[in-house]
């Protein structure tokens, strides 16, 4: 045990360190894309199989792009927007008597006022056919900043700069045609660079891999029929994509919008079998790239919404929610009057103390001022009746006197 560790302790010791690579340097071979350079160690063994091993610092933040490789130059992707440290050292691969030399490095510093920078960019290739890149201004930027966009893919010789510019609610955008052969397997990556023309104004770098950013089409001419109880729908395939590069979505309703069932398809057209033939039935459909072709998750926007058949009982409902109500309508206010009628028999209204006090009291002068009246015309009528009886009997007493003699 003792003895290995001497012998473990002597090979340490007899190993050597590398010399480090020297005149490490950098230099733009095209937007956002940088070519670094170094020599080689020198009094390095000649049984060294010697190789670099090279990584990117973002920020202080390693980026795990660690690489080997014999060559004497890396190319990488740049930022800009941030400062970039890139390492590089010497090692002698496959061999323990020598261990590797140390980090040698280099930075990229940025330039502009921070917080200037266009941020959040977003890209989406539209079709196949040309992609739609869009950013928001930096906090600090100006109001009159006057962002560029220019972009580059190994294929171009120079690069290209954007001139179909828009800009909605704050965020800035711009289109650019970009098409490949169809035929081709792989496809480069796009470097995008957003400035503007003042040193203030911080630029900004990006790689996009378009297979990401694939979008297709809204699938065109959907056809609808109706062959007995089966449903057929058909549509037409965006040209721009291989021949099974897409799979579809279908939607579709019987007229309730909280049943919509979607199925999936990779032909361009399907069948909905065994239909009600009293339902209105409503499609619509949208495309996805398929991950063999692409690795892109993006949908297309749906198609317009087609429909096919007539609902039946849509007449019946409307004839239900119009009776409906007017029944209801017509119960209450029966409701209502046979309540008021029951309420007052049962609850019959408290006579008002001050009506019935006033009512008595004008009764009684009414019967005053009637017996008064009463009384002096019953007093000229007695008046009346006794001169009568008097006028009478001054008459008829002549008549008794006269009897009276006759007698005698």
């Amino acid at each position: 045990m003792w003895t290995n560790r001497i012998v473990t302790l002597i090979t340490s010791l007899a190993a050597k360190v590398l010399p480090p690579p020297s005149n490490l340097d950098y230099s733009f071979i095209q937007i956002c894309t940088l070519n670094w350079t170094w020599t080689p160690p020198e009094n390095v063994s000649s049984s060294c199989d010697l190789e670099y091993s090279s990584d990117i610092v973002i920020d202080e933040v390693p980026q795990d792009k660690r690489e080997w490789s014999k060559s004497r130059f890396r190319v990488t992707d740049t930022f800009l927007n941030e400062e970039m440290r890139f390492q590089v050292r010497s090692e002698c691969k496959h061999d323990n008597t020598s261990e590797p030399s140390q980090w040698v490095e280099t930075s990229l510093l940025p330039k502009g006022i921070p917080g200037t920078a266009a941020v959040d960019l977003s890209c989406v290739w539209h079709n196949l056919e040309y992609m739609v890149c869009t950013w928001r201004p930096g906090e600090n930027a100006s109001s009159d900043t006057n962002y560029t966009l220019f972009y580059w893919f190994d294929g171009l010789e120079n690069h290209e700069k954007c001139s179909n510019y828009s800009m909605h609610q704050g965020i800035s955008g711009c289109i650019f045609d970009l098409s490949f052969p169809k035929v081709t397997s792989t496809f480069p990556a796009i470097r995008i660079l957003i400035k503007d023309e003042s040193e203030e104004i911080r630029p900004v770098c990006a790689s996009k891999n378009p297979t990401t950013l694939v979008k297709p089409a809204t699938p065109r001419q959907v056809a609808l029929s109706k062959i007995n109880d089966e449903i057929y729908v058909k549509w037409n395939e965006s040209d721009t994509f291989p021949e099974n590069c897409l799979v579809y979505e279908v939607a579709y309703h019987n007229g309730d919008l909280d049943t919509t069932q979607i199925i999936k398809v990779e032909n361009t057209y399907t069948s909905i079998p065994s239909v009600d033939p009293n339902r209105k039935y409503s499609f619509k459909v949208r495309a996805t790239p398929k991950p063999e072709c692409y690795s892109s998750k993006l949908y297309s926007d749906w198609s317009e919404e087609k429909s096919i058949g007539e609902n039946n009982y849509s007449a019946f409902y409307v004839g239900l929610i119009i009776t409906i109500p007017l029944v209801v309508a017509v119960s209450m206010i029966i409701l209502l009057v046979y309540l008021k009628r029951l309420k007052i028999l049962i609850l019959p209204p408290i006579p008002d103390p001050r009506e019935i006090l006033k009512r008595m009291f004008g009764e009684q002068n009414e019967d005053s001022q009637s017996c008064a009246k009463d009384d002096s015309v019953n007093a000229y009528d007695r008046l009346i009746k006794e001169e009568e009886i008097h006028s009478l009997i001054l008459t008829e007493t002549p008549e008794c006197a006269n009897s009276e003699q006759e007698k005698r």
